[in-house]
């Protein structure tokens, strides 16, 4: 087994929102698309053996802070993603902190749904 992660979806309760902040976060566009009676905002990755994931929405999709804490890749820039986060309406619930100097560093936050999901950086 390469990864024990290859795909993960983050619920939305406003599809459109959704992909708007986190288009926003990422500053970078998420791919939009329909299967069956999900839609789904793809994030950007590439490359084999490399973890995809989208923002969703369906009948089975929803919200919530309690779920699984899914960690998002912050590129060494969680400063500027920390701050766009707030700009597109989220908020910080655990500010930019050392895990350890070899791990590097996390944040966590909430999304414009409700979700909490967290950053990774190494630096």
């Amino acid at each position: 087994m390469k990864n024990a992660l290859n795909w993960f979806e983050i619920p939305s309760a406003d599809f459109n929102r959704a992909v708007s902040f986190y288009s926003a976060i990422f500053n970078a566009p998420l791919h939009v698309e329909t299967m069956g009676d999900m839609q789904m905002g793809v994030f950007p990755y590439e490359g084999d053996g490399a973890c995809g994931g989208a923002v969703v929405h369906g009948p089975f999709q929803k919200p919530s802070a309690q779920g699984t804490l899914v960690y998002l890749n912050a590129n060494d820039g969680m400063d500027a993603m920390i701050d766009r986060i707030v700009k597109a309406g989220g908020s910080i619930v655990m500010p930019r902190t050392q895990i350890t100097p070899e791990i590097g560093y996390m944040a966590i936050f909430s999304d414009s749904e409700g979700n909490t999901v967290a950053l990774h950086s190494n630096s």
